[in-house]
């Protein structure tokens, strides 16, 4: 798998790329994934923002659920979910359409005709899952904090100038930017794991089932484990920002 990643690095700037090819998986990935992760995104939100105005209400700390709620859903809440939707609808398609093709032998094909399977199916594929994980992400991270403001102004009775206030003096970019990088990595990650299992399927149409189910739960474990990863480095490195 680690090979074949550093493959796919190797033949992303190499000539002809697939920039047709790009776009339709592009679009491809995002039509599968977008309305879900907008509708996942709005019940974590409102979980997050209700259970942290009930836990600040009850010591006093009302004016602290904007901040504590937003900088959850920017930080863990919207890459987390983001992979889980690009794994499990985007890496699933990914790894059943490259499984496909090589029970049908068409990777062998390419490689006999001298065309890099890598360089035709999987650089696309992988550079598309990425792009849209992070362009998921963003969405993700919008949709949860409106819906946490909502939920804790409406249902809690919180204040909106507090809510915005505190989120305001608490968060920082560099937030949104290891988002972002969480986000980059998880794409990539599930792109790879994808199409390692779809590479190297079992036999005939159940091996290909069986390995749309390892890419899914093989890229849930390598997801969290980076998360955890890199939420301990962020916090190490990057000092939080007082009131």
């Amino acid at each position: 798998m680690s090979t074949l990643a550093w493959e796919v690095v190797r033949y992303t700037p190499r000539r002809p790329f697939q920039w047709r090819e790009l776009i339709q998986q592009c679009w491809f990935f995002a039509s599968v994934t977008i309305l879900p992760t907008a509708l996942v995104s709005i019940p974590f939100g409102a979980v997050i923002a209700l259970q942290l105005g009930s836990l600040t209400q009850q010591i006093g700390a009302q004016s602290f659920t904007g901040a504590a709620s937003a900088l959850a859903i920017v930080q863990q809440a919207s890459p987390l979910i983001t992979a889980l939707l690009v794994a499990g609808a985007g890496g699933s398609a990914m790894c059943a359409d490259i499984g496909s093709r090589t029970i049908r032998e068409e990777i062998d094909a390419l490689e006999v005709l001298g065309v890099s399977p890598v360089q035709r199916l999987i650089v696309p594929r992988v550079l598309s899952m990425t792009i849209v994980a992070v362009l998921l992400n963003g969405l993700v991270s919008v949709v949860g904090v409106a819906g946490g403001y909502f939920f804790n102004v409406v249902m809690q009775g919180g204040t909106p100038g507090a809510y915005l206030a505190s989120f305001n003096a608490l968060a920082q970019l560099p937030d949104l930017w290891i988002s972002e990088i969480k986000a980059v990595l998880y794409g990539f990650v599930a792109g790879i794991v994808a199409a390692y299992r779809g590479l190297n399927p079992g036999r005939g149409p159940k091996g290909v089932g069986d390995a749309v189910n390892q890419t899914v739960v093989i890229t849930f474990l390598l997801l969290f484990l980076i998360n955890v990863v890199l939420t301990g480095i962020y916090l190490q490195i990057v000092p939080p920002k007082g009131m």
